[in-house]
């Protein structure tokens, strides 16, 4: 069975890498190969399925959370991928931001802590932070390092096309992973929904665990990186440009020193933007396009492209060749929009 791949991002990259480890005859093909243009180059890398899945598709818990058991083993199968199962803390600055917060907080069954218990976890966490919780499960990685891992990992599986029409592609099954350009290829509901990532560098050490929160009713989120880097993010905003604006910058740089004054030495070494591709119900779509079998879908993954590869190559390879896979899939399939 020829398997032709159609998009270079973390989640195509994940699904070729696996079919290619069972034995498939596997062309990925991507516009950029050497690029940096896909939502995983500006992605943080948080594996954090409790806080991405509160209120939203009900049926997004079980597959995070699946996802979320396969990381440990998949990223010691790539090397060193910036790995870190440190945990999370979520925390709050103000009554109101803890108030916001509880909800989601009580949904995944997380222990309140103090603000002087926060700092005793994180003492670099300004005396300001009310309250908040410890997340012990949620891990993180380096999106850039995993996708360069995949690619190393794919040489000779990847050719340097953009594909504009399905038609184009000569195979037994192909793989749209197209990200936001999956709705041109496919006519399905996938939109790009901008963001905004900062990245600062100072002297490694001065936070050690995700910290995903609130100050002042502006979320943020900072993950320290062992080199000393801090990725700050990220803004989410219904548009398709690539301007970086001051308000997005500003709003992401005073929450963050809001929790963690000692930010305010650390340089600025980028400011980047990206486009998730988001979903109307903000869940990917994975499953055969039609009953052709002759394409599956493995796009719009929104906030969760880097948590979501390892189960999605999974149950994608399974589908490809064997045509059935997990019932765990059944609930993202492409007809639930009513497009298939």
């Amino acid at each position: 069975m020829r398997v032709a791949v159609v998009g270079g991002g973390i989640i195509g990259l994940a699904v070729a890498a696996e079919l290619v480890r069972r034995g498939g005859d596997v062309t990925v093909y991507d516009p950029e190969p050497d690029g940096d243009g896909g939502a995983w180059h500006v992605a943080a890398g948080m594996l954090a399925p409790g806080g991405e899945s509160a209120f939203e598709y009900p049926h997004l818990t079980r597959l995070l959370e699946a996802s979320n058991e396969l990381w440990p083993e998949y990223a010691a199968s790539l090397g060193d991928v910036g790995y870190d199962d440190a945990g999370t803390l979520g925390v709050a600055l103000t009554a109101d931001d803890v108030a916001d917060a509880a909800r989601e907080w009580k949904h995944q069954k997380l222990a309140p802590l103090t603000g002087s218990q926060l700092r005793d976890r994180e003492p670099a966490l300004s005396p300001r932070v009310r309250a908040g919780v410890f997340a012990p499960a949620e891990r993180q990685v380096d999106p850039r390092r995993v996708v360069a891992a995949l690619r190393a990992g794919l040489a000779g599986h990847i050719v340097p096309k953009r594909i504009s029409a399905l038609s184009d592609v000569d195979a037994d099954v192909t793989v749209v992973a197209a990200g936001c350009g999956t709705a041109e290829l496919t006519g399905l509901p996938v939109r790009p929904v901008k963001g905004q990532v900062l990245r600062l560098r100072g002297e490694p050490g001065l936070i050690r665990h995700v910290i995903h929160g609130s100050a002042d009713g502006r979320p943020v989120y900072l993950v320290p990186r062992a080199d000393g880097e801090v990725v700050v993010g990220a803004t989410q905003e219904e548009r398709t440009d690539r301007a970086i604006t001051v308000g997005g910058v500003h709003d992401l740089l005073r929450a963050a020193l809001d929790l963690v004054p000692g930010l305010a030495e650390h340089e600025i070494t980028e400011v980047t933007v990206g486009h998730r591709p988001g979903t109307p119900d903000n869940a990917p779509i994975l499953g055969y396009l039609d009953d052709s079998r002759r394409t599956v879908v493995a796009a719009g993954h929104h906030r969760n492209g880097v948590l979501l590869a390892p189960i999605t190559a999974r149950l994608i390879a399974d589908l490809v060749l064997t045509g059935s896979a997990d019932s765990l899939i059944n609930d993202f399939a492409p007809g639930r929009f009513g497009c298939a």
